[in-house]
């Protein structure tokens, strides 16, 4: 009997893993294995590495879903030996040598672009760098419209911000090049273009792409969607053996 794939989900910019949590309920209630690690959002490469890194302690098959920024960070990931599968949600499915600059440019901006407020932090090291989050009391528009209000305003205040030299920062690999890949497209997102979500879908060749009338944070207004589709990828996966 096939071994069942492991699912390691990646969180996006702004939130952090408990993002995950209407998924990992369920998928947890579903008897899945689930882990749900966190990244710094400081560079991509970085956590690319602590990813794969984190699959590859995992020990049996992995299945990689990015969300958002978290897209990126699987793509970079997803060579890890284990890594048998990857879903990309409203997210990025770089090339490798692209940056999430890059792509953004590609296509029309959104509306997110217009509220991102920039502050100044100390890296390690000591140098200063910047840092980005949405402004507060735009978030809940922006990123998780459809939540109940009290929920969406506990995502606003709690936000991880991300380093913008996260944006302009190329992708070291694109696995699905050789990993078998799926994609989830939110249709009303506005931090991530849909059309730019499609693009980078059908660019990898996701075997299957789903849609939903969501916004950014799909992963939390449509979780029992999402967990069907990973329910259908885990058994298309184990079909494959």
């Amino acid at each position: 009997m096939t071994e069942r794939a492991t699912v390691v989900l990646v969180h996006g910019a702004f939130v952090d893993a408990s993002s995950w949590w209407p998924v990992v309920l369920r998928l947890l209630g579903s008897g899945h294995r689930v882990l749900a690690p966190a990244v710094g959002g400081r560079s991509l490469d970085g956590d690319g590495r602590y990813i794969r890194n984190f699959a590859e302690r995992v020990g049996g098959p992995v299945l990689l879903v990015g969300h958002g920024y978290g897209a990126a960070v699987v793509t970079v990931a997803g060579g890890a030996r284990n890594v048998v599968g990857l879903l990309f949600i409203a997210g990025y499915a770089l090339e490798q040598g692209e940056s999430i600059a890059q792509i953004r440019d590609a296509f029309a901006p959104t509306a997110i672009s217009q509220h991102l407020v920039p502050a100044m932090f100390y890296g390690d090291d000591g140098e200063p760098g910047t840092e980005i989050t949405v402004a507060v009391d735009e978030f809940p528009r922006l990123l998780a419209e459809g939540l109940p209000e009290d929920e969406a305003s506990v995502l606003a205040v709690s936000q991880r911000p991300m380093s913008v030299s996260v944006l302009t920062e190329r992708a070291s690999g694109e696995a699905w090049r050789t990993i078998p890949s799926w994609g989830v497209v939110s249709t009303e997102d506005l931090t991530i273009s849909p059309d730019l979500q499609r693009f980078g879908y059908r660019r990898a060749r996701c075997r299957d792409i789903a849609a939903f009338e969501a916004p950014h944070l799909v992963i939390q207004t449509h979780a029992a969607e999402i967990v069907r589709f990973i329910d259908d990828i885990l058994g298309e996966i184990a079909a494959d053996g």
